[in-house]
């Protein structure tokens, strides 16, 4: 009689531990410096290979191999084409186009891109859109760390919260 108890309740336990270590965790961590020596805002992208090219697959209806060895040029002018578009700050409320650097793959699954916006005097108020991966996956979650004048701010972009504007 124990049993018949026991086991269930041990098998309900079990399921109820282990589901959380199958969840997968999506973060893109963004770093967003303002360079008043240079005139220059440089920013730092990190963001999971995987999930990146699960995103750009969805939104372009292509397969791409972005951070493998099977990346290809298209695959590279696909990143670029991506980040554009879900990635944009405004300087006084004027739009800034952001160059793309370059890239690098850190710990074998996070591609890490390099940005930067030239030409850039002080400014009074910065906007920030991040959608990188918000509409491939609604859990998604990008920290941006901002970082200007001698302070750092913070600013967590959701499904709900996909712009910030922030004054200094």
């Amino acid at each position: 009689m124990k049993n018949r108890i026991i086991y269930p309740l041990l098998g309900i336990l079990f399921l109820s531990l282990t589901a959380f270590s199958f969840h997968k965790f999506y973060m893109g961590v963004f770093q967003v410096n303002y360079a008043a020596e240079k005139k220059m805002i440089q920013i730092t992208s990190r963001i999971f290979i995987d999930d990146l090219n699960n995103g750009i697959e969805k939104k372009y209806h292509k397969k791409s191999f972005i951070g493998t060895s099977k990346e290809t040029q298209e695959d590279i002018e696909l990143l670029k084409k991506y980040l554009s578009e879900n990635f944009t700050i405004k300087i006084n409320g004027q739009s800034k186009p952001i160059t793309f650097l370059s890239k690098e793959v850190e710990a074998d699954d996070v591609l890490v891109c390099y940005s930067r916006i030239k030409d850039v005097d002080k400014f009074k108020t910065i906007e920030i859109s991040n959608t990188i991966l918000v509409d491939w996956n609604g859990e998604q979650q990008n920290i941006t760390h901002i970082t200007a004048f001698g302070t750092k701010k913070s600013v967590l972009f959701t499904e709900s919260s996909r712009k910030e504007l922030l004054k200094y």
